[in-house]
């Protein structure tokens, strides 16, 4: 008999951490997503994904964040300061194609970065997919360059495992994985 909990139809957790509120992503956050999806570090470290308005992110919120939690009960999340209710940025375990793990991923908007938010979020979403989801393991992926991700992926205790390329790719990524 799986563990796993199986989630109910739009299932709308809302998570707490000292600072923070972690809530699933909806429509309504797509100012966000065309903000941080522009950043020069996000484009960098993670890739254009050909936001350009407002549109352009509510779709992609609509494809890409909307199914997968509506399929798994859980996936990418918005992260919001508790003081201010200011939306900083996401974090989300993922599906992703070329990948057997969920994978983790976080970006915070620039303003926001070398507080501890993104690990304080990632902690917990952690926490969430194997507590709360089953999930026995967690992977997560970064380019080579992007050393503040590495620190960030080794100090939830993910380790190193290998060099990967996902489908339709050709840049080469570190791959980590819970041991």
């Amino acid at each position: 008999m799986s563990l796993k909990k199986i989630p109910s139809k739009r299932e709308n957790n809302i998570y707490e951490t000292e600072r923070l509120i972690i809530r699933p992503m909806a429509v309504e956050d797509a100012d966000l997503i065309l903000e941080l999806y522009n950043m020069p570090k996000f484009l960098q470290f993670i890739g254009d994904r050909n936001i350009q308005t407002l549109l352009d992110a509510e779709n992609y919120i609509k494809a890409k964040f909307l199914p997968q939690i509506e399929r798994l009960g859980y996936g990418n999340y918005l992260i919001e300061t508790k003081e201010d209710n200011q939306k900083i940025g996401g974090v989300g375990i993922f599906e992703r194609e070329g990948l057997d793990i969920a994978d983790i991923g976080f970006s915070l908007l620039e303003r926001f970065e070398g507080k501890g938010y993104a690990f304080e979020a990632a902690q917990k979403v952690k926490s969430i997919g194997m507590d709360e989801f089953g999930l026995q393991k967690i992977s997560a992926i970064t380019t080579k360059d992007n050393v503040s991700s590495q620190k960030l992926i080794e100090k939830l205790g993910l380790k190193f495992q290998r060099f990967v390329i996902l489908p339709n790719e050709d840049e080469e990524l570190m791959y980590y994985e819970t041991v």
